[in-house]
């Protein structure tokens, strides 16, 4: 008689979901840090509209719950937790460089112009900033730098709630003055639709020009934008 070989069933892996916890702000807390602030930005990789710097300042005393990096709400989740987290910070702000300006600057100083009118819109004096990622976009003032810090951090999370849903809002109001290029649904990122749009109709004004991308598509009335680095190359970032 055969006998039947079966397969080792593995139980499946379950995986924990991180969630943004105060432990980095307690510490500086702690330190005699009395205003910390948590900065994340958003929309630098789009093609058209603002780059977006949110900064929060959170309370020692009250909690919000189920607070998470933006990117993993949906847009309805984001827009529903948003005047909750408004109302709870200390203080908040939203930076913006316009277009224009990210193109003028390039997107690393468009980025620290940002991250400069959230801070300065405050209203307080930061003693420590924590930002998402490895680089300091902030300077003048103790920047302790987190990697994935949307994720863990919970100022940092709030930041990244807020400066999404300002900035989604910036581009669902420009959509009504450029049908077809689909913002209020792609908020200016590169995707299929979009894509199409550019071929078929050419850049919008408020499409960032000086990038590369801008070399393969038709142009209308909008002019290029071309910056040299002094070697004959465009600027791209």
């Amino acid at each position: 008689m055969a006998l039947a070989l079966t397969a080792a069933v593995r139980p499946p892996v379950v995986r924990r979901q991180v969630v943004p916890s105060l432990s980095t702000e307690k510490e500086l807390w702690d330190e005699g840090c009395e205003v910390v602030v948590g900065v994340d930005e958003v929309g630098r990789g789009s093609w058209a509209g603002p780059i977006s710097v949110g900064a929060a300042v959170l309370p020692r005393d009250r909690r919000v719950y189920k607070v998470r990096d933006s990117k993993m709400l949906t847009e309805p989740e984001r827009e529903h937790i948003f005047p909750r987290l408004a109302g709870w910070c200390a203080a908040w702000a939203v930076g913006h460089a316009s277009q224009a300006e990210c193109d003028e600057l390039g997107m690393s100083a468009a980025q620290k112009l940002a991250a400069r009118r959230a801070i300065e819109g405050l209203g307080v004096t930061p003693d420590a900033v924590l930002v998402d990622g490895s680089w300091d976009f902030v300077g003048g003032v103790r920047v302790q730098k987190i990697v994935k810090g949307d994720a863990s951090c919970l100022s940092i999370a709030t930041a990244s709630v807020l400066a999404k849903v300002t900035r989604d809002r910036i581009m669902r109001a420009e959509s009504e003055h450029f049908p077809g290029y689909d913002f209020e649904l792609n908020k200016g990122y590169p995707c299929p639709r979009h894509k199409a749009a550019l071929a078929a109709w050419g850049p919008t004004s408020i499409h960032r020009r000086a990038w590369v991308f801008m070399d393969h598509i038709p142009w209308g009335g909008v002019p290029r934008l071309v910056r040299d680095d002094g070697q004959g190359a465009l600027w791209d970032e």
